[in-house]
């Protein structure tokens, strides 16, 4: 060991005895060293439970969730069914919802907390397709109105700890989702309906694709960029509330990293279900398109988003430098998923 670290490391030690002798030491009162050694004990025990609770779910088994809840084979069943596991499995995973946490290990950790809003995003769009189209035969039919409260439900703020808090709203979701099943799958209830046609699925998708376009960008942008403008770009009488630079840096902030990587991790995981899901509710759909081979690509690419992270941190290496770049490997399976979906939804608009 060299001379300046040999005595660095004395010189450490000696502060170490010294701060012991004066808080834990035996002159002084029993209520200080009491006092040191609980502190002590609370920081290492929420430590450790913190990163027992920083661990994202595994996926689970569509088929066997449909089951579970009783959804049967009716039409719909599988889709309702999936979108009410996401919920139970963001609720009741390793330390429930965290998202809304004031209190330690909560508020100290923030990766599963964006995974669990990239889980809520998909969540909110899928309601609300449920709510606008898979349960409506035509625009001016009328919406289902426990769709239309679970989805009212799954919109309220994700950070909200107290009066009311997050988790009993999404809770009060699940409940009316779960009203919808039961109506859908009694052969006694006409009021309640799922239409599995290529029309209201490619609404859906719409949304997804715009969903993972604007999550493969956040990505690409973690080595910084500089774009040119296209937002007016194929249409020469288009305009827009003000001007902008026709080029820029794009670049996400250092400390947002792994936090978008987190959130666009959380929605390939909740998409992966819905997508399973849909491929069994619109068997029929996707069998007359020959499109069955194209949704099974886009759930591998998203399936490959789940891979598990053997660093201890999302590194940020340059795209073509030593280190890996974790932003830009997840960037890339949203993007191929995203253009399959993009062809998906054309295939889907053919007769």
């Amino acid at each position: 060991m060299p001379r300046w670290a040999s005595k660095l490391t004395r010189k450490a030690s000696h502060v170490s005895d010294a701060l012991a002798e004066d808080y834990t030491g035996p002159n002084n009162p029993l209520w200080i060293r009491a006092g040191v050694s609980l502190v002590l004990v609370y920081l290492v025990a929420v430590s450790l439970l913190g990163w027992y609770w920083d661990d994202e779910p595994a996926t689970f088994n569509i088929a066997e969730n449909t089951q579970l809840r009783a959804a049967g084979q009716v039409v719909g069943g599988a889709s309702t069914a999936a979108l009410i596991g996401i919920m139970d499995t963001l609720l009741e995973k390793r330390g429930g919802y965290l998202s809304n946490d004031v209190t330690p290990p909560g508020i100290w950790l923030d990766n599963v907390p964006n995974w669990e809003y990239g889980v809520l995003i998909q969540v909110r769009d899928f309601s609300k397709a449920l709510r606008e189209a898979f349960s409506r035969s035509m625009s001016q039919s009328t919406e289902d109105g426990d769709l239309a409260l679970a989805e009212s439900r799954f919109n309220f703020d994700h950070n909200s700890w107290i009066v009311p808090a997050s988790e009993s709203e999404y809770r009060e979701g699940v409940h009316y989702l779960q009203g919808y099943l039961k109506r859908l799958t009694d052969d006694d209830e006409f009021d309640a309906q799922f239409y599995a046609r290529a029309d209201n699925l490619r609404y859906w998708l719409g949304t997804v694709e715009t969903r993972l376009g604007s999550l493969s960008q956040r990505l690409s942008a973690s080595v910084g960029q500089r774009r040119i403008n296209t937002d007016l770009a194929g249409d020469v009488a288009s305009q827009q509330s003000t001007s902008t630079p026709g080029e820029r840096e794009i670049k996400t902030p250092w400390l947002e990293i792994d936090d978008v990587f987190y959130e666009a991790r959380g929605s390939a995981w909740a998409l992966v279900h819905l997508l399973k899901a849909i491929e069994v509710d619109f068997d029929e759909v996707l069998r007359k398109k020959n499109a069955r081979v194209s949704l099974q690509q886009i759930i591998r690419e998203l399936e490959a988003t789940q891979e598990v992270v053997y660093s201890p941190m999302i590194l940020n290496g340059s795209g073509f430098g030593l280190l890996a770049n974790h932003s830009l490997v997840m960037a890339s399976y949203i993007s191929r998923a995203n253009a399959a979906i993009i062809d998906l939804r054309e295939l889907l608009a053919q007769g």
